[in-house]
Formats: C-alpha cells, structure tokens, sequence
C-alpha cells in the first residue's frame, strides 16, 4: 500500500490498495461479526424489519417498494453507525456491549446528523426519479409484490431495466464515493463531515479497482438478503458494517 496525499493538504492521507483488499475487509468483518454475534444481529435484525414494514405498508403499491428497498443501499452507511462503534470497541479490547453503541453518533452529532439529512434528502429524490422512471418507461401494469422479479426483468422491460439501472446506478456511485469512510471517519476522529466528505471522495478515486470490488460484494451481499425475504440482511448487513470499519482502517492513514 502507498500513501497518496496532495502537498499542503489539510485532509488525512488516504492509501491505495489492491483491487482484493475487500475480500481482506469482509473476513475481518465476520471475524468481528463471530465475536459479538447478538449485538451485531440486531442491527442486522433492524434492518430485515424495515425491509417488511416496507413491503407491508406499500403491498400494493410496489413502484413505491422498488424505490425504499434499494434505498437501503442509500441510507446504509448511517444506519450501520452501531456497527461502526462495535468493532472499534473489539479494536480497543473493550466489551461489545450493544448499549454504549446505541448513542455512538452523540459525541458528533452535528456533523453525524448532517450527513444524515443530506442522504435522507437523496433517498428522496432517488424515490421520486425511480417513480418518474417507472412512469416513463414501464409499459406495463405495475407489478404486484408477487410477480415483480419476473416482470422487471422480462426482455419486453429491457428499456425500463436499462433506464431504471443507469438512474440508481448514478444515485448508488453518488453515495458510495462520499460515504465510502465518510461516516466511521466522523465517529472516530470528531471530524466534520466536509472533510470526512472530502477525505472519502479523495480515498474512492485513489481506489477505483478495490472500490468496484467493495460495491460489487456489497450489492451482492445485499441482494442476497433481499432474495431470502430480508432475513438474511440479519446477518449480511452487519459483516458489511464491520467490514467497512476495517475498510476506513485500511484507507486512512
């Protein structure tokens, strides 16, 4: 690994690593997941339970379904903040308790909540763009919760396929490229989040490779959990979590 830092900058260095180093990240983020399994499933636990309450308050109106459930992808970073705090606990050799992680964004609320509002806003026009989309190109009746996998990705919805991707591709990239260390930088260092923004901007395009590898085990990860009715998000959610603690680790010097 190499240090890649600008002269007289004033954000942290970031290093490069390889295109495999997420595989490195995920097996310190199970190992941390196997040392303090109950609190860590809880977490996991909240999210397969936003997941359903999802799919049933908006059973019949899935267009609406598609747009919050691949939000998870949006809004992830912040919600795993607990996980965050766990594995600097077990970093630190000190007891993974679950209650000391509940409040761990308190210390930098202000810059914590900050950047929760602006992915909360961004979830929000994802929401919006993925019911134009939906609108514009779906020539179809809006699937039912049933038959939506079959339907979307029919070869008579490729157009709608296409469109759907390219629009919450750009979204997914956007909020990966800013939150990618973003949120452990801010729980650990009491940063604000300009900088921890910045200083993970500046770690995505040092990392292009291992980056596409990291999103890539992350969406598939993901998708896993949302292929078994969100109860595998109990346990992929937070090996993602731990694992991205290990990733800031590796990425910020």
């Amino acid at each position: 690994m190499t240090e890649v830092e600008a002269p007289h900058s004033t954000l942290p260095a970031v290093r490069t690593v390889g295109a495999g180093a997420p595989f490195a990240w995920l097996a310190a983020g199970w190992r941390d997941f196997r040392e303090h399994p109950l609190p860590s499933m809880f977490y996991g636990a909240c999210f397969a339970l936003m997941g359903f309450l999802i799919v049933i308050v908006f059973r019949h109106a899935y267009q609406y379904v598609s747009a919050l459930v691949t939000g998870f992808f949006l809004v992830g970073p912040f919600f795993a903040i607990g996980l965050y705090a766990l594995s600097r606990r077990r970093e630190r050799g000190e007891p993974p308790w679950l209650a000391p992680t509940l409040d761990a964004w308190g210390p930098n609320k202000s810059a914590i909540g900050l950047f929760a509002l602006v992915l909360a806003v961004i979830l929000l026009v994802w929401a919006r763009a993925s019911l134009i989309v939906f609108a514009l190109f779906f020539t179809q009746d809006i699937p039912t919760v049933e038959d939506f996998t079959a339907r979307i990705f029919a070869l008579d919805n490729l157009e709608f396929l296409l469109a759907y991707l390219a629009v919450g591709g750009f979204f997914a990239v956007l909020v990966f490229a800013i939150s990618v260390v973003s949120v452990p930088m801010m729980l650990d260092r009491n940063i604000d989040g300009i900088v921890a923004v910045l200083t993970s901007l500046k770690a995505f395009s040092a990392n292009v490779p291992a980056m596409v590898v990291w999103g890539l085990a992350i969406v598939v990860l993901v998708g896993l959990g949302f292929a078994t009715w969100f109860v595998g998000l109990v346990v992929a959610v937070p090996v993602i979590g731990h694992a991205t603690w290990h990733a800031y680790r590796a990425l910020i010097e």
